[in-house]
């Protein structure tokens, strides 16, 4: 399971807990029925905005953790969210 279809599993198992439709879900993250359906499935390249709506209403933390890219920055896994 790559990155983009953990997150996806992630939402939609909270979404199924939560007993919340997909439908509803869009209208109260304020995103689109197709981005949403994209995330669930694995298939979306989503924007942090677009998580962050639908984090917020699943109740989910979200959290970005960069590694170095050697040359640049001195720091290892620093937390940005």
């Amino acid at each position: 399971m790559n990155a983009k279809q953990h997150i996806g599993h992630i939402i939609q198992e909270r979404r199924t807990q939560m007993r919340i439709t997909q439908e509803q879900l869009v209208e109260m993250a304020q995103v689109g029925i197709n981005t949403l359906y994209k995330i669930e499935k694995g298939d979306a390249n989503p924007t942090l905005s677009s998580l962050e709506k639908i984090a917020d209403v699943l109740g989910l933390e979200m959290t970005l953790r960069v590694k170095e890219i050697p040359g640049i920055g001195n720091e290892t896994g620093k937390d940005l969210l």
